[in-house]
């Protein structure tokens, strides 16, 4: 049971991956707002479409993933990647104009990617 919510919460988050990566790429000042900084792009939107990009890369690599039933990959990708969500929320907090509100969606991205990934590889699978 544990193991299908661990993937349910792992294939939630995909799709999420995928909404937020899309976000950046088609409207990238509002998805600079929610992420949690300030650019000053001065109508260059390379960071937003770099965002966007790694974001649904990575949204579609975990919803492939869940599909094709490679738990223990997904697992890996999840534990690995949750440095991911870490080092953006140190961005995030870096920032004199942010506080721990615009660091939440960070930290729980942190606690999705290192719970789900660590149930999905501690799993018993034989081949």
């Amino acid at each position: 049971m544990t193991q299908k919510i661990a993937i349910t919460i792992a294939f939630l988050t995909g799709l999420g991956m995928i909404f937020i990566g899309a976000r950046f790429l088609l409207s990238p000042e509002i998805a600079e707002a929610g992420y949690g900084i300030h650019f000053n792009e001065h109508g260059d939107y390379s960071f937003h479409y770099i965002k966007g990009i790694r974001d649904v890369f990575t949204g579609l690599l975990i919803c492939i993933l869940i599909i094709t039933r490679q738990r223990k990959a997904l697992g890996t990708l999840l534990a690995v990647g949750t440095i991911i969500p870490v080092v953006d929320m140190i961005i995030v907090l870096s920032k004199d104009y942010n506080g721990i509100t615009q660091a939440i969606p960070h930290i729980s991205a942190i606690i999705v990617c290192a719970v789900s990934g660590t149930i999905l590889l501690m799993r018993k699978t034989s081949v």
